[in-house]
């Protein structure tokens, strides 16, 4: 009867792995999880197969769901049309709500029949008793039996508790359950005094801005997060998963961030092989609608890498909302997980993301300031121009408002924190970044955060001379027009690098620099030219193309 009720509670299971390479190495044998993996023909045929009667009812539980969805996002329109016709009267609600208890007791009686059919099913009895057995004992050998299984991640016991990373002190800036530390954006008006009567004319605005974020625009920011898209692509977000976890040995987890958001993320282990590149470790930040199942998570991986993606809050398997502080709260827990739980140094981790991924990717970079380099593809500056863009001319002083105070992505000033290694990638034909047309490259956020970030650390050469010839270099629209312009200032790499080095050796590596004080405008144009050749690389691209491996270099340095 116990067994029975498991069965009638439990998750639903989509898949069972073929067994890995892993399992078939014997003890003492590297693991070679990418060597030459081939899938066999019956790599994507291993779905769980639910009997008829499990079938039939998973089916009518699904479309409840997504009609259940469908409702919750037009319940407002819904009450007021509702409203306007009268129909919100005690005498005609009372009957709406034996209606709906009726419903209610006709899906939970649903359920219980796909419980039955779950308990006739020797498959299924077998994965819930391997699920009830690591939730009791998360012995490694649990663990390895549990990762043969696909199923709703809710179930899924957590692997890593943010508050394992005891070695980090407050003084670093460690989480509290309130969450880790964001930099937040100056008062508008700083001259004013706060005073009560200031506090209540601001009341409607703020409230307004509030509503807005949190209905309207996190959605918008974020669509990867609403619910009916994810079932739309849960097909392939499970054959991606299958992918990682067959051919490359991949190993999933649930971690548990200081704001109670569990987060998953799956983990790629390369240093078994000989490739060098297998000791680093690459951590991939996705786009608004981007999953690591099928996201930029594939490109370090041809590459040879070590690679851990996650998932933001809200979306396939984490929990939660992605708020700004939601996701430095989730990328907190994946670098600790990625430290002291997988055993790689913060001199060995490199932070690669893709366009919105770029506020995790700059917040890891100037919170772990160890970090090897941080890659940025198809990312901006910041958030407020991107959002003026698709929002009426009319609501310019609400969009800024409410992205300031709830989604101010402020990418730009993160990454200036950081002192390391930086390399941006910018698309050509990038629809997305862009304020105007993708044709207009000069309109590509990804300008404005090459600027910002060279005009911190290079503040002498990036003067009116040097900000000009960047200017001029980042308006090339191919790799023809773009050596043009660096072979007509005839700049000499190997004086720009001495210039370098010299001035490193004397003043040390922090930034910001004075390099270029006392030097000619030639002489700056040369160096800014230099140095924005090589901070940014340009990708004949849209903003969706995948980024093939061989496109994937690490940074810059000297």
């Amino acid at each position: 009867m116990a067994k029975l009720l498991s069965c009638v509670l439990g998750p639903r299971l989509y898949k069972i792995y073929r067994e890995r390479e892993s399992e078939r190495t014997p003890p003492g044998v590297p693991e070679t999880p990418a060597s030459g993996a081939t899938p066999s023909a019956s790599s994507w045929d291993s779905y769980y197969q639910p009997r008829a009667l499990e079938k039939h009812a998973d089916s009518i539980l699904a479309l409840a769901s997504v009609f259940w969805s469908i409702s919750y996002y037009s319940s407002p329109f819904a009450f007021f049309y509702l409203y306007r016709k009268g129909y919100l009267s005690l005498s005609k609600v009372v009957p709406f709500s034996h209606y709906a208890g009726t419903l209610v007791l006709l899906l939970a009686g649903v359920a219980c029949l796909r419980g039955i059919g779950r308990w006739t099913n020797p498959q299924y009895r077998q994965f819930i008793t391997i699920l009830e057995a690591t939730h009791r004992d998360q012995s490694s050998e649990n663990k390895r039996q549990l990762a043969n299984y696909n199923f709703d991640f809710r179930s899924w016991p957590v692997d890593f508790h943010w508050e394992e990373a005891s070695s980090r002190k407050e003084s670093r800036g460690g989480p509290s359950r309130r969450g880790v530390a964001l930099l937040r954006p100056e008062p508008l008006h700083r001259g004013a005094a706060d005073t009560l009567l200031n506090q209540v004319k601001k009341l409607p605005c703020q409230i307004t801005s509030y509503l807005v974020a949190h209905t309207l625009g996190r959605r918008m920011l974020y669509p990867g997060s609403v619910y009916l898209l994810q079932k739309a692509l849960m097909p392939m977000l499970l054959q991606g998963q299958a992918r990682l976890v067959e051919e490359y040995n991949g190993r999933r987890a649930k971690l548990l961030a200081c704001d109670g958001t569990e987060i998953d993320t799956m983990f790629v282990d390369r240093r078994g092989t000989a490739e060098p590149q297998g000791q680093k470790l690459v951590i991939c930040c996705e786009g608004n609608a981007g999953f690591y199942e099928v996201g930029c998570i594939s490109t370090p991986l041809e590459a040879g890498y070590s690679v851990l993606g996650w998932n933001h809050p809200g979306f396939a398997g984490s929990t939660g909302v992605p708020f700004p502080q939601n996701e430095a709260n989730a990328m907190d827990v994946v670098v600790q997980f990625a430290i002291h739980r997988l055993g790689f140094q913060p001199q060995d981790i490199v932070v690669y993301a893709w366009s919105i991924g770029g506020f995790t990717a700059t917040w890891a970079a100037m919170s772990y300031p160890d970090i090897s380099a941080v890659i940025l593809d198809a990312s901006f500056d910041d958030l407020v121009p991107l959002a003026l863009k698709v929002m009426p001319d009319s609501w310019r002083g609400l969009v800024t408002r409410t992205v300031r105070q709830h989604l101010n992505l402020n990418n730009a000033e993160q990454l200036c924190r950081y002192q390391g290694p930086v390399l941006l990638i910018r698309r050509t034909k990038d629809e997305i970044i862009t304020t105007t047309v993708p044709e207009d490259i000069m309109s590509n956020r990804g300008n404005d955060l090459l600027l910002k970030l060279l005009q911190h650390r290079y503040p002498r050469v990036m003067s009116e001379e040097g900000l000009r010839v960047v200017r001029q270099w980042l308006e090339a629209a191919s790799q023809l027009e773009e050596a043009s312009i660096y072979s007509r200032l005839e700049v000499e790499e190997e004086w720009c690098l001495s210039v370098l080095r010299s001035y490193q050796a004397e003043h040390g590596p922090d930034f910001p620099w004075s390099v270029g004080e006392d030097m000619s405008a030639e002489g700056r144009r040369q160096l800014a030219l230099f140095l924005a050749r090589k901070h940014l690389h340009n990708f004949e691209a849209t903003h969706c193309t995948p980024l093939p491996p061989q496109n994937f270099q690490m940074p810059w340095h000297l």
